[in-house]
């Protein structure tokens, strides 16, 4: 079980920095592929696409939470 912990802390960090580098560059170019100026409106919408596609990744996360939790608790009462 606590191979599981350790991989869910792994991908959790691993989650949270890509997330976090690509808002950031996501904020700080100035033009786009298609060559379009970055304004702040702009900036925040694709920073929002970004986020909805990371909420499919966390909702995964929550529950592989919530098993090892459940996993933890069901070994902790099998030693007692």
């Amino acid at each position: 079980m606590k191979v599981s912990w350790i991989l869910f802390w792994i991908v959790c960090v691993l989650e949270i920095a890509t997330f976090a580098i690509i808002s950031l560059f996501l904020w700080f170019r100035e033009v786009d592929a298609t060559g379009a100026t970055q304004t702040f409106e702009l900036k925040l919408i694709n920073i929002a696409v970004i986020a909805a596609f990371f909420i499919i990744p966390f909702i995964i996360q929550i529950v592989w939470a919530i098993v090892n939790i459940m996993v933890s608790k069901k070994h902790a009462h099998a030693q007692i």
